[in-house]
């Protein structure tokens, strides 16, 4: 897919991974929208970026607010790329230290956000893909999501998070079979350890045990490398359905 004057959505597209390809979308002729929460400063990114980036605040488990970004980009061009790096995580037993159980809403928190919120971003960009034209042979265009190595390695007190990834593992092959026949592309990138804001207060002492974790390179991946990635995934038309893990060979123990 030729990026030029293509229209992008970016979700999560204020810091760490979704800036950083949102960065690598702009250099390469793309027009792009992203999306983040109100409290993100996403009109200080959008300024960064330059190339006519706009912001449009939205949470993406709200479906009014998040179909009103994806407005916003196909009022641009035809909405052709989905880059969904919005989420967060969570720590905690399914029965904590005390003995006490999991609060149900802590588990269904992470859910609504990092699962139902995928699944929103997935279902509005794709409808609005599915109205235009197929492009030079590529398709209508492309989407992709973002798990983690905790889908499939999970660790003690990860539950929520684990299980919100592992569905969007699960999600993606069949949502490329579900819009196959629209010319909607999806895979997924399922990330490592990468130095993104949600890592960066962490103590020194702390970073070089992350670092020393991973088998090579021996360091927390960089946003750029998760967005290399990505345009990868987007530029090969025969990607489909897969998810990718980004790790540097890591396979997470049990803590």
């Amino acid at each position: 897919m030729n990026l030029k004057d293509t229209v992008a959505l970016v979700t999560g597209g204020a810091s760490g991974l979704g800036l950083a390809t949102a960065r690598r979308l702009v250099a390469g002729g793309a027009r792009v929208v992203i999306t983040d929460l109100p409290t993100a400063p996403g009109e200080a990114a959008a300024r960064e970026l330059g190339g006519g980036t706009r912001f449009a605040p939205a949470d993406v488990t709200d479906s009014d607010a998040l179909g009103a970004a994806v407005a916003m980009a196909e009022g641009i061009g035809p909405l052709r790329i989905l880059v969904h790096c919005a989420g967060r995580g969570s720590a905690g037993r399914v029965v904590e230290r005390d003995g006490s159980p999991m609060p149900l809403e802590k588990f269904e928190a992470i859910i609504r956000v990092n699962l139902i919120g995928t699944f929103n971003a997935l279902r509005l960009a794709a409808a609005a893909m599915a109205k235009g034209e197929p492009a030079d042979g590529d398709g209508r265009g492309v989407c992709i999501l973002t798990a983690s190595v905790a889908g499939y390695e999970g660790q003690i007190g990860q539950t929520p998070y684990a299980t919100s990834k592992a569905g969007v593992i699960g999600l993606t092959i069949c949502a490329a079979r579900d819009l196959a026949s629209r010319g909607i592309r999806v895979c997924t990138i399922a990330p490592g350890i990468f130095d993104t804001p949600l890592l960066g207060g962490l103590p020194e002492n702390v970073r070089e045990a992350l670092h020393a974790s991973v088998p090579h390179p021996p360091r927390l991946g960089l946003p750029d490398e998760y967005a290399q990635l990505a345009l990868s995934i987007i530029a090969n038309p025969y990607l489909n359905g897969e998810t990718i893990r980004l790790d540097g060979a890591l396979r997470m123990g049990p803590r």
